[in-house]
């Protein structure tokens, strides 16, 4: 397709996947980081892929599940002298749907391009085909949320660059998820005997500093909007010694049965105890 650049080609490994029998949602951050990487580096922006100030918004069209073979396309859309707006399509490489459209921003007012470089770049920008961004409202403070992740920065969770990959925080957030979702009752042992699990069709990652190795991190998590079968969660992860944000993670989602693999309607109980947990918005 004129102007999209391949950028990564592979598989869904079984291993990862999660208790909703479907591709970890960290794990398409971990293909997004090597698209992003290849499609910066050919427009000649190295380094911008590690760039703070980067917000990815993710709209997933329908699941991937074990050994489903699907690629990445990536393009620049939009620049302006301080960012590089990216679009990533995610497409099953048997039938050529999509699978989730991406929108990424990079922060590029430290990478002092040359006149040739932004020149090429915009001479290569495309439309975006895509579903349009919805901003969410968001809290003000996370009075309200609960603690649901703290843990250290391993060497694991470091990438090529010495810094923290983005599979590395939306696993945190991914287990913020699950603590949120045993805090309102949806246990382990609730999703396994009822044959349910918890779907995401939207999420819209902000990173804005990295953690360092060695450092503690935690994770605040709450609950920002409650539907039938929906909720949705904002997960904060900061350092604990200063305070200092680090990232966050607007996830929507939805309980799904297993088996029919359609959204599922809450029980009152597990939407009583949401209802609970539930912060204002601004």
């Amino acid at each position: 397709m004129e102007g999209w650049t391949e950028t990564w080609r592979g598989i869904v490994a079984p291993w990862e996947c999660d208790i909703a029998e479907h591709f970890t949602i960290a794990y398409y951050f971990d293909r997004l980081a090597d698209a992003t990487s290849t499609i910066t580096e050919s427009l000649g922006l190295d380094g911008a892929a590690q760039s703070t100030g980067r917000r990815l918004d993710v709209r997933f069209v329908r699941e991937l599940r074990a050994g489903a073979s699907f690629h990445i396309l990536s393009a620049p859309l939009t620049m302006d002298e301080a960012s590089l707006r990216l679009g990533h399509r995610l497409l099953d490489s048997a039938s050529g749907e999509v699978t989730a459209w991406v929108e990424e921003t990079l922060d590029i007012a430290a990478a002092r391009l040359s006149a040739k470089t932004r020149q090429a770049i915009e001479r290569g920008l495309v439309s975006w085909p895509g579903p349009a961004v919805e901003r969410r409202s968001e809290p003000r403070t996370t009075e309200g949320f609960i603690p649901t992740v703290r843990d250290r920065v391993k060497p694991i969770d470091l990438g090529p660059d010495g810094n923290f990959t983005l599979a590395a925080f939306v696993h945190r957030f991914t287990a913020g998820c699950m603590q949120g979702l045993a805090a309102i009752g949806a246990t382990a042992s609730y999703l396994e005997a009822e044959r349910k699990g918890f779907s995401t069709f939207e999420l819209a990652l902000r990173v804005t500093g990295w953690p360092r190795p060695g450092s503690q991190g935690v994770v605040e998590t709450g609950i920002v909007n409650l539907g039938n079968s929906s909720i949705r969660f904002l997960h904060r992860m900061s350092d604990p010694v200063d305070g200092r944000e680090l990232a966050r993670l607007g996830q929507f989602g939805v309980q799904l049965d297993l088996d029919t693999r359609r959204p599922a309607v809450l029980p009152e109980a597990l939407k009583t105890a949401a209802q609970r947990l539930l912060v204002p918005v601004s």
